[in-house]
Formats: structure tokens, C-alpha cells, sequence
């Protein structure tokens, strides 16, 4: 498993768990990201950050810091290079 800061533009995975706590974890999980949540990731900003995602046909940004808060497994790779 990866953290979701890691999964390149394109690609579909799901949340396996997520280790932030208090506020933000709440914040995460009142936006979706809860255990089995589909998320494909859309792009990323001029510098590379944020990144949004689509989560439950909403689009979300997060910064790196969050994302890599966030456990996911692969759904759908595609080859990006």
C-alpha cells in the first residue's frame, strides 16, 4: 500500500486507512475519505501541489502533507511516466 501523495494523475485507488487525528482527520472523513472510498486523482497544481481528486463525484484539493496522511490501494493503474 502507498500513500495517496504518491499515486500519479490518472490512476483510481481506494482508502485502506487514514492516520491523521483530531480536526483534520474529521475534516478528511466529513469530506469522504473514509475505509473503501473510491478516488481517482485529476491533477495537480503549476508546482505540484495541491493535488485534487475526485472522491464520491465531489473534487477535493489537498496539499502533500495531507495526502500522505492517506493509505490507499490500487484500483486501475494507467502508465504514466
Amino acid at each position: 500500500m502507498e500513500s495517496l501523495n504518491h499515486i500519479k494523475v490518472g490512476n483510481s485507488v481506494k482508502v485502506e486507512n487514514i492516520f491523521a487525528e483530531g480536526l483534520l482527520r474529521e475534516r478528511m472523513l466529513a469530506l469522504g475519505f473514509t475505509k473503501g472510498a473510491k478516488i481517482e486523482v485529476l491533477g495537480r497544481g503549476p508546482s505540484g501541489d495541491p493535488t485534487v481528486y475526485d472522491i464520491r463525484g465531489s473534487m477535493i484539493a489537498l496539499r502533500k502533507e495531507e495526502a500522505s496522511l492517506i493509505c490507499v490501494s490500487p484500483i486501475n493503474f494507467i502508465n504514466n511516466k
